[in-house]
């Protein structure tokens, strides 16, 4: 506990009243860390801290790379921006050196200020003067990390882009197609089709690739080590889930991610209906978080690596092999990588993939349907949250649904939006039997139950139809349906299950093999069910290895 004594030789507490002190004391926390520990993560609400001894660093989040800013010595405080602007904290906070420190919490804040004028003078005079420090550093801010230099039809550049969006990385985009003047960013960077460069000086080696540019700016591309607990596979919301849980039990933990974190719904412009997000949380920053919260536990996260292939070993465990060759070992494996989204057979619509027709709809895409007529063919949630956010830049968009009614898939709070936006129209029962253009897509022609074919200008379509499990690259011992993987009950009364048990409610007929999320036989296809499902898998990967452990001894 902290003593009067201890807390009259801190400056902004000389001036009170030995009343005063006494009641500081008996509320201030008396707080001892070790070098690294945090006190305060960014965006979070935090309390007001007074620095006793030792030193800590304030770290900010600058385009997607913790950098330090500033330190608090002896004598400072901090937390109080927050506190009385009632905002989130704007930067990170953690023990430099081993430190001790006394922290209020808000309210006994604002009662200091009430009890002593000095106490208040000098505080705000403080936030006053941080708030200009603050001002005058984000004007210093450089705009972007990356720069690219390519065309809108490239899907290299649109990979790239798409995948510094959903790791929020700022970047500057040059389209080559509408630049009429083109300057290279470097003189070393061919532009003739597509650029990237990092930090403004490094050029990434022709060609550029996602992997090229995730190595530039730092993300983990590869295993760091030999063997793990659990390999999972797939970093949307269901592989995210079981990374934050396995690594927070102490599991040694891999997830391999061939893109970015997220999956399908990294690219959601809104999540309303996510438990304890009653504003709604957009796709990305719920994958942002889960993915900085499992990183935070130790859990190894490899992006832009794709598995392929699972060879299940004699001893029980498996052998995961990678794209270009790499292969770690693992005891329990966690299948989490969703679908793909579903084909659409219409006339002339592959010939224009990437220029003008896509599938999915990325935030990235934004600025290219700017001023533009947007078609979405789907009728479930995300194709009615990729119509909101859309409108907001293209001159039209149109919604061409085959069922006769969007209630049949999507949910009420998203139709009710949609009804409130003028930009967008729902046309029911249509169809999509052909596209056309020269070099990009340029008409579609589309049937409407009961009438003929119209053609239509279009700028854009998004093809948002359903999607399909790809699992024809897993082990054919698998037990599967049109392509879904079958686990627990489901497999249960199938023929393969070599193990004297039967399976968890996860595990698929190979022993120690989970799956979770979208590709699962029968799940929900739901964010919330598939962070679920994540969580629970890590409690059977518990229970079977304990299994295992016992049957060894």
């Amino acid at each position: 506990m902290l003593t009067s004594s201890e807390l009259k030789k801190i400056p902004i507490f000389a001036c009170l009243n030995d009343a005063s002190l006494v009641w500081l004391s008996q509320q201030a926390a008396d707080l001892h860390l070790e070098p690294g520990e945090y006190l305060i993560h960014e965006g979070e609400p935090t309390p007001f801290f007074v620095v006793m001894e030792g030193t800590t660093e304030v770290l900010k989040d600058v385009m997607g790379r913790q950098t330090e800013v500033s330190e608090h010595n002896p004598g400072d405080f901090f937390g109080e921006l927050a506190i009385l602007m009632a905002s989130a904290a704007p930067a990170s906070v953690r023990a430099k050196t081993a430190c001790h420190l006394a922290r209020l919490d808000p309210q006994y804040l604002q009662e200091l200020i009430r009890r002593s004028p000095e106490c208040s003078a000098l505080i705000l005079q403080t936030l006053n003067e941080r708030v200009q420090a603050v001002q005058k550093y984000m004007l210093n801010l450089p705009s972007s990390r990356v720069k690219i230099v390519g065309s809108k039809f490239d899907n290299d550049c649109r990979e790239i882009r798409n995948f510094l969006s959903m790791n929020r990385i700022p970047y500057e985009w040059v389209d080559r197609d509408r630049s009429v003047q083109l300057a290279s960013a470097d003189p070393a960077c061919d532009v003739a089709r597509l650029s990237v460069v990092v930090e403004g000086s490094f050029c990434v080696s022709h060609p550029p690739t996602v992997r090229k540019v995730a190595d530039a700016l730092g993300f983990q591309t590869a295993a760091h080590h030999q063997n793990y607990d659990v390999v999972i596979i797939g970093g949307g919301p269901a592989g995210l889930a079981a990374a934050v849980y396995g690594a927070s039990e102490g599991l040694s933990v891999l997830l391999v991610e061939r893109r970015a974190p997220g999956g399908q719904a990294g690219t959601s412009s809104r999540i309303e209906n996510y438990l304890g997000f009653p504003n709604g949380i957009s796709g990305d920053d719920l994958s942002q978080r889960a993915f900085r919260q499992a990183v935070k536990f130790g859990a190894e996260v490899v992006l832009t690596r794709e598995v392929q292939e699972i060879i299940p070993q004699p001893n029980g465990a498996y052998t995961i092999g990678l794209d270009g060759g790499d292969r770690v070992d693992t005891k329990t494996i966690i299948l989490a990588t969703g679908v793909d989204w579903r084909r659409l057979e219409a006339e002339g619509v592959d010939r224009f993939i990437g220029r003008g027709v896509l599938y999915g709809a990325a935030r990235a895409e934004a600025s290219t349907v700017a001023g533009k007529r947007v078609f979405i063919i789907g009728g479930g949630n995300s194709a009615g949250q990729a119509a909101l956010f859309f409108a907001n830049y293209a001159s039209s968009v149109t919604m061409l649904v085959r069922g006769e009614d969007l209630k049949i898939s999507m949910s009420q709070y998203l139709i009710d939006q949609i009804a409130l936006v003028p930009g967008i129209r729902v046309e029911t029962e249509t169809q999509v039997v052909s596209a056309d253009g020269t070099d990009c897509l340029k008409t579609i022609h589309t049937r409407k139950k009961g009438e003929p074919v119209i053609r239509r200008a279009a700028d854009a379509l998004f093809v948002m139809i359903g999607a399909n499990a790809v699992t024809n690259w897993l082990p054919p011992q698998l037990q599967r349906e049109n392509g879904y993987v079958r686990t627990g009950r489901e497999v249960s009364d199938w023929p393969g299950w070599a193990a004297d048990r039967a399976p968890f409610l996860l595990e698929t007929n190979l022993p120690g093999f989970f799956c979770v999320g979208d590709v699962r036989f029968n799940s929900i296809k739901r964010v919330s069910s598939s962070v679920g499902e994540g969580s629970m898998a890590v409690a059977f990967v518990h229970q079977y290895l304990s299994c295992c452990s016992t049957d060894q001894s």
